[in-house]
């Protein structure tokens, strides 16, 4: 990654053409070759930028002359320089990449865990009860014995309710388990999906998911 500080100018050149007048901006060159130019506004979006594959041909005398930008197209970017005030690179590695938290997975894993969020004296049978229409999140028994297959989603919907649905009609066939009802856990629930899990016999829990992972304690809260 190298980051230069410079006072430039802007000009593409390709499919149109477009100009940034003379001004202090920052120019981002990345390793995959890209080529970024950003003021110190417009959060992450940049002024102007060539995406890779491109090539970069520097002609500086004292800080001072142009950068050429080329991508297979043989568009261009042309940075105009008068002046250097930063130039750093740095080798940064290679990224993990995002891992985002509170995924439905996630989400499955606590609750599975933590099955008593649903009442107190349920056990967890299995998660990612096989039905012939795909799994089910979990398959529960609450304090009674009875069967519960609970549908877990981040944010709840219509389709999620639809989903349930389908998975209930299946299992209330295996003498097994039937009688078989469902619980609809989400961290937010939308009031159609609320409506709908109603007029299908179908409860709805919301779940605090930093309760969940232990990063909050309700108790501890003023309102």
């Amino acid at each position: 990654m190298r980051l230069v500080i410079a006072r430039c100018s802007v000009d593409y050149v390709g499919r149109l053409t477009a100009h940034l007048p003379m001004a202090t901006r920052l120019l981002l060159v990345k390793a995959d070759g890209s080529v970024s130019v950003h003021a110190d506004d417009r959060a992450y979006k940049p002024l102007n930028w060539m995406t890779p594959p491109c090539r970069l041909d520097e002609a500086l005398t004292d800080g001072a002359g142009t950068w050429t930008v080329t991508n297979k197209a043989g568009e261009q970017l042309i940075i105009s320089i008068e002046e250097v005030l930063h130039d750093h690179a740095h080798e940064l590695g290679p990224d993990p990449g995002l891992q985002k938290d509170g995924v439905e997975a996630e989400l499955q894993r606590l609750l599975a865990l933590h099955v008593e969020t649903f009442g107190a004296g349920w056990s967890l049978v299995r998660r990612e009860y096989p039905t012939a229409i795909g799994p089910v999140d979990l398959l529960c028994r609450d304090a009674d014995g009875s069967t519960v297959a609970v549908e877990i989603k981040r944010r709840g919907e219509i389709d999620g309710v639809e989903q349930l649905t389908r998975y209930l009609q299946l299992l209330n066939r295996d003498p097994l388990l039937a009688p078989v009802r469902g619980v609809f856990a989400a961290q937010e629930i939308k009031p159609q999906a609320r409506v709908l899990a109603s007029d299908r016999g179908i409860d709805c829990v919301t779940v605090d998911y930093a309760v969940l992972k232990g990063t909050d304690d309700p108790t501890q809260r003023l309102f």
